[in-house]
C-alpha cells in the first residue's frame, strides 16, 4: 500500500516539477520546509502536551515524505 502511494506521488511529482520547472519546485519545497521547522521549533517550544509533540512528529515525518518524493522526481526530471 505504502509503496504504490510514494510511486504514484512520485508519478504527480515528476509531472509537477516537469510543468513548473526545477527551480520554481525547489524554491517552493525549501520555503515550505524552512517554514514548517520554524513552526515545529516553536510550538515545541511553547507545548509541554504530548499530544502535540506526537502530532509535531507526525507532521514532520510527512514534511520529509514529501521533500524525498519531489527531489526524486527532480532527479527523474533532470535525467
Amino acid at each position: 500500500m505504502i509503496e504504490e502511494l510514494f510511486a504514484v506521488s512520485v508519478v504527480v511529482a515528476t509531472v509537477v516539477v516537469a510543468e513548473a520547472g526545477v527551480e520554481v519546485v525547489v524554491e517552493v519545497v525549501v520555503v515550505v520546509v524552512v517554514v514548517v521547522v520554524v513552526v515545529v521549533v516553536l510550538v515545541a517550544i511553547v507545548a509541554v502536551e504530548v499530544v502535540v509533540l506526537v502530532v509535531l512528529v507526525v507532521v514532520v515525518i510527512v514534511v520529509v515524505v514529501v521533500v524525498v518524493v519531489v527531489l526524486v522526481a527532480v532527479v527523474v526530471v533532470e535525467v
